[in-house]
């Protein structure tokens, strides 16, 4: 430590004093190896769509919410979460790290399928470079992907990962089930929300919305995007003013331990599944209530089939329901209903 102290203190006299040749060669950097490394796949394909990702800002009457968001069309069509944007008093989009936030214009938001749909004027100077959509349906576990966005408050982030999982089940903000999202280990962070999950051709396969944080703030390896095929169908129809209605049984399930089926909970009062006859169980585990097994033929092996059974039916549809009831098979006929677009279900909500 002395003798490095003292040898520092000799050479800042040296240099003060013009230094000595051996000093000035001391001094030099040290050499480099010339040329850059090899282009990548994701080198290529973030530059040719990272303008295409916005940061969006959105006021809300409690503070203020941030997240990402991409074009989709040259009218300054953008897509993002509906949880960026919801109760949202004014939102502006930021479309390139330097630039300046302009406004934008809610045209819809869905919270069933978490998505939200903005619009900027496109004469507002802003170059719009719209983002192409992928038919999620030809998503495979192992497929490499990016995600773009603007994680905890940096400028435009690029991560990258695979296809780690397909048909999970997230919760949606009104707290209903979103089926069939995409699981990714591309690190995503708070912030990411609303960007795209993009295959390896720069393709939209998700719209980045939770992660799993295994009790901690970050990310663990676990992402979930909502598959871009739900983009495909509603956002056409938020453009348009419209409301996405959405059928509703009006259970709540828990799995059957050790056997195929859904066990009925709860029963919301006066809803579709009370006037077909449905009865709940009681306690935690529904005990005693209804499992069950079919919805018009499709077997229900679990609480995210019948999710998937109901929701890709219309409200006012009559459906034959097939229970087991004190060890007896019954079949019920249900007139489904249109789901509630608020918030208030229990976290537990079910079709």
């Amino acid at each position: 430590m002395v003798l490095l102290a003292a040898g520092a203190s000799l050479l800042v006299a040296e240099l003060r004093d013009g230094g000595s040749p051996d000093a000035q060669e001391a001094a030099a950097p040290l050499s480099v190896s010339k040329g850059g490394t090899a282009p990548t796949r994701i080198n290529q394909i973030y530059k040719r769509v990272a303008s295409g990702v916005v940061n969006i800002q959105a006021r809300q009457s409690g503070g203020a919410a941030t997240g990402s968001g991409f074009v989709v069309d040259g009218k300054g069509t953008i897509v993002t979460n509906d949880h960026v944007v919801e109760n949202a008093k004014s939102v502006r989009v930021r479309f390139d790290d330097a630039g300046t936030a302009i406004r934008a214009r809610v045209l819809g938001t869905d919270p069933s399928s978490d998505l939200a749909v903005l619009r900027v004027d496109p004469r507002s100077g802003v170059k719009l470079r719209p983002l192409t959509l992928a038919d999620s349906k030809g998503v495979e576990v192992g497929d490499n992907v990016i995600a773009i966005g603007y994680p905890l408050g940096l400028d435009r982030t690029a991560t990258a990962g695979i296809v780690s999982g397909l048909g999970r089940t997230i919760q949606a903000p009104n707290q209903f089930s979103i089926d069939n999202v995409i699981q990714t280990d591309a690190p995503i962070n708070p912030g990411n929300s609303g960007g795209p999950l993009l295959d390896d051709r720069g393709r939209v396969i998700g719209v980045n919305s939770q992660i799993a944080t295994a009790g901690s703030q970050g990310n663990v390896g676990i992402g979930f995007a909502v598959p871009s095929n739900s983009v495909r169908d509603v956002v056409p129809r938020l453009e348009r003013g419209q409301q996405i209605e959405r059928a509703y049984l009006g259970v709540q399930t828990s799995a059957v331990p050790g056997r195929p089926g859904a066990r009925v909970g709860k029963v919301n009062p006066g809803g579709p599944a009370e006037r077909a006859g449905l009865r709940a169980g009681s306690g935690v585990t529904g005990a005693g209530g209804d499992i069950i097994t079919k919805v018009d033929g499709d077997v229900i092996t679990s609480p995210d089939d019948l999710g998937a059974a109901v929701s890709g039916r219309k409200p006012g549809e009559r459906v034959q329901v097939e229970i087991e009831r004190g060890g007896q098979r019954q079949t019920l006929t249900a007139t489904l209903g249109k789901r509630p677009s608020g918030s208030g279900a229990s976290s537990n909500a079910s079709p």
